[in-house]
């Protein structure tokens, strides 16, 4: 007579018609990653405040407004656009004779206005509406960090694309090429750039072109370093084997593949365009908005002006904070973009994320204890749970599992 008995097995935690395959997970994985949402966010907002900005702007940037040099009352205080403070107040001076006697006009100090109902984010001390001129730079600001981030993607994937693929003397000249760009300062070289073009300022595909000269190296490097890899791959020798020019080899089989990679360099590149734009205007060579011919009002602009002011010292945050906060979130926003495309490009991150989600949904922790490494712990586990079950049936009856889930035979 034989009498077996196995050891149950442990329920697995997540039922297989809820495990994300991978294709699925693939096409959910970028609308619902917070990261992406955040930053896509962020840029539709910029991008809102970048086409109805100069629209909706309650004033012109450069209009300065009404202030008085001397005691004002009536409707010429309520346009003033200044605050007056009194340094010293008039008073009659008289020689010390106290014969010749003449009155001290009071000596007045005109200072920018905080925020209020009728200045949102207060006034300049050159008597102008910081938060119109913030509205109007939004749009010069992106307008130049995009367009610069599409030149130098293009010609990253111009240079690096080629290069991998032709090899030979081709990648020779054209890694040459890249690695001076490389070794070259960037700001420097804006700066020498942006001063033997002054009219720049007043362009937005120039400014641009100057900045993008200077950032799409690192870009052909990487895209190089990835063509190599996909050179040799069957399906690209298939294609060469058939007849396929190069031309529609690159264009067809190969550059479909770097996709991800191209965008994720366009977002790095465009947040280093904006970063040199901004850099360039606070320095002054992106031209002034008062110059011949007159710059773009922009994020760096308004730094520029407040800076010689000691607004920082001087305690007028609404005037050099509100341009700072959006550079910050700008290349916040870009910057969880890009670190979500990466995720979603890299197979180690996105297989990463897949196992911790689903661990979260079956209450897995994967916590290493003691310094052991989650899938010892796990195994530790698992063991504990087989021995502590072996242990219990033993002592109801003779006949007991084995560590391995085996069973006796009892004649």
């Amino acid at each position: 007579m034989t009498a077996g008995i196995t050891t149950p097995r442990p329920e697995t935690p997540l039922a297989a018609a809820d495990r994300p395959t991978p294709r699925m997970s693939r096409r959910t994985r970028i609308p619902r990653s917070p990261k992406v949402i955040a930053g896509l966010a962020i840029l539709a907002l910029f991008a809102v405040i970048a086409v109805i900005g100069p629209l909706i702007a309650p004033y012109s940037p450069n209009e300065t407004g009404i202030y008085c040099r001397a005691a004002c009352s009536g409707a010429k205080a309520a346009a003033a656009w200044l605050q007056t403070i009194v340094v010293h107040p008039a008073e009659q001076v008289c020689n010390a004779a106290g014969t010749v006697c003449f009155s001290s006009p009071a000596v007045l100090a005109f200072l920018p206005k905080p925020p209020s109902g009728t200045h949102w984010l207060g006034t300049t001390v050159f008597a102008q509406d910081v938060w119109s001129q913030l509205l109007v730079s939004t749009r010069a600001t992106l307008l130049v960090g995009f367009v610069a981030g599409a030149i130098a993607t293009a010609l990253s994937v111009i240079v690096g694309v080629s290069a991998g693929y032709l090899g030979g003397n081709a990648d020779e000249g054209l890694s040459l090429l890249s690695n001076v760009f490389l070794a070259i300062p960037g700001l420097p070289l804006l700066i020498v750039l942006a001063s033997y073009v002054p009219s720049a300022g007043a362009n937005v595909v120039l400014i641009a072109l100057i900045v993008a000269a200077t950032g799409w190296a690192y870009g052909a490097r990487v895209l190089r370093a990835q063509t190599l890899s996909l050179r040799n791959r069957d399906f690209v020798e298939a294609a060469r084997v058939s007849g396929e020019g190069r031309m529609r080899i690159i264009v067809v089989e190969v550059l479909p593949n770097l996709l991800p990679i191209v965008a994720s360099s366009f977002l790095f590149t465009t947040l280093y365009a904006v970063g040199a734009y901004v850099a360039l205007a606070f320095l002054g060579l992106a031209g002034a908005p008062n110059a011949t011919p007159a710059g773009l009002w922009n994020w760096g602009e308004m730094l520029q002006q407040a800076y010689p002011q000691d607004a920082v010292a001087s305690g007028w945050w609404w005037w050099w904070l509100p341009p700072g906060f959006c550079i910050a979130l700008l290349g916040m926003g870009l910057a969880l973009l890009n670190f979500g495309i990466d995720e979603f490009v890299n197979p180690r991150l996105r297989a990463a994320g897949l196992s911790r989600r689903s661990a979260r949904r079956a209450g897995i922790s994967f916590r290493p204890r003691l310094g052991i490494t989650p899938v010892m712990h796990r195994q530790g586990t698992a063991g504990r749970q087989l021995a502590a079950t072996a242990a219990a049936m033993s002592a109801t009856g003779p006949a007991a599992p084995t560590a391995a889930g085996s069973h006796r035979t009892s004649p």
